[in-house]
């Protein structure tokens, strides 16, 4: 009898480990930024957004890329991004304050998250644009492809959100260059799409 009972606890024991995963859980800003971590350039892997015409924007895309530098400052650092489309690239640069896993940028019209991700070197970004009016949700890693697991997990975190199941980016599509020294004309096409993000 003890031991039927020690086999019925023992096959019990890992049900009580394998509870499903909420979307609180899943969808969570990060409690700190590592900005160690953060440091440099990643491409787009994967993004969903809530207002379908974007959507369409979005699988257009060849590429994309969000970069990040500190400066030595633990709150200042920059944010540069880049997109190729219809083989031509356009960039932004912003200077943007951190506050805890937040920043805003295009004059506050803008407030960008660092949500917690599963993947190692990935950097997970919600936009919400226009206090709540569309929200982007986009996956950057340093590599160009993830494994299953990691875009099946994000592709639950998106179904948490309530919005479009994600596309999906081609690695095999060219990246923009880095960003010129000082091109004003580039900057400012992209600032002017970037209601789009």
């Amino acid at each position: 009898m003890f031991v039927a009972c020690a086999f019925v606890l023992l096959c019990l024991v890992p049900l009580s480990h394998s509870a499903p995963v909420t979307c609180v859980d899943l969808v969570r800003p990060l409690a700190q930024v590592d900005l160690h971590h953060l440091e440099g350039r990643r491409v787009l892997v994967a993004g969903s957004l809530s207002y379908l015409p974007f959507m369409e924007d979005l699988k257009r895309r060849d590429s994309a890329t969000a970069s990040f530098s500190s400066n030595n400052s633990t709150t200042n650092i920059s944010f540069k991004r880049s997109m190729l489309r219809d083989n031509k690239c356009h960039y932004a640069s912003y200077n943007i304050s951190l506050e805890g896993s937040s920043f805003t940028f295009d004059n506050g019209s803008v407030t960008t998250t660092f949500m917690h991700t599963s993947c190692h070197d990935c950097v997970l970004l919600s936009f919400d644009v226009e206090s709540g009016k569309r929200l982007h949700f986009y996956l950057f890693s340093r590599r160009r492809q993830l494994e299953q697991e990691e875009i099946e997990d994000f592709r639950a975190q998106v179904k948490c959100q309530d919005m479009p199941p994600p596309v999906v980016m081609d690695p095999t599509k060219e990246l923009c260059p880095e960003q010129p020294t000082s091109d004003p004309a580039a900057e400012t096409e992209e600032e002017t799409d970037g209601k789009k993000d």
